[in-house]
């Protein structure tokens, strides 16, 4: 997962794909062949015919498959040369937009979407409120934001992750999503790379170098067995912005 410190602009750095855009996109390849995270995302809140954000898109991996059924979709990154590079990825999709911006400062107007998703992205529990806030702004009544992260409570993944970032709670963040109002669910699935030399540079990006060669140590295989958790909060219909809890 890395260090992700926020700024004043309300923007936490991701090192992994921000450093090694390349091999993040190995790893989202190598992510959940099955879609049981977006087949619950589906079941909980379907984007068919609607107008969706993703934040933190990255080089815009996701917006394709959200496009497929989605009426608009706008992709949101702070980071520049990600921007582009997600720009270049849909440029053929006629509604699909790349903007410069953040979860706490979206440059889109106010209940205008109907789904705002974050995969890993910001929503990292305490802390996060701002961007909460904002997309209670930007949502429409009755829309849908949808954090998807990684259950740091399972298999050796989880242990890996305490392990690497050992000020990281999970309970905690359970806690303050429950106490902001989100529902959730856990997802079991798994990480299934072409070789080993493809899981290795994966691993190398997303743990420093102690946790990584323990993580390649002990995955005798390409597949690793992660579990996510999908939380969601939908904005009160009787109420333009819904307040923050604190």
């Amino acid at each position: 997962m890395g260090d992700h410190r926020g700024d004043d602009r309300g923007v936490i750095a991701s090192p992994n794909i921000w450093h090694w855009p390349a091999v993040y996109e190995e790893e989202n390849r190598a992510q959940d062949p099955r879609g049981a995270v977006y087949a619950a995302l589906r079941e909980d809140a379907d984007w068919a015919g609607l107008d969706i954000v993703d934040v933190g898109c990255g080089t815009g991996f996701h917006l394709g498959m959200f496009a497929e059924t989605a009426r608009s979709v706008i992709g949101i990154e702070p980071h520049p040369p990600l921007v582009e590079a997600a720009r270049r990825r849909v440029g053929h999709l006629d509604t699909v937009r790349v903007l410069t911006g953040s979860a706490a400062h979206m440059p889109i107007p106010n209940g205008s979407v109907d789904l705002v998703h974050a995969r890993t992205a910001y929503f990292f529990g305490p802390g996060c409120g701002a961007g909460i806030t904002e997309s209670m702004r930007v949502l429409r009544p009755g829309g849908a934001l949808a954090v998807i992260d990684l259950d740091a409570t399972a298999y050796l993944y989880g242990e890996w992750m305490l392990a690497d970032l050992p000020h990281y709670q999970p309970r905690v963040v359970e806690a303050f999503f429950d106490a902001q109002g989100f529902s959730s669910r856990r997802i079991d699935t798994e990480w299934n790379f072409p070789d080993r030399d493809s899981l290795e540079r994966v691993l190398g990006i997303e743990f420093g170098p102690k946790v990584a060669a323990r993580a390649v140590r002990e995955t005798p295989g390409t597949t690793l067995a992660v579990r996510y958790r999908l939380h969601i909060r939908r904005k009160p219909r009787s109420i333009e912005v819904g307040s923050l809890r604190s």
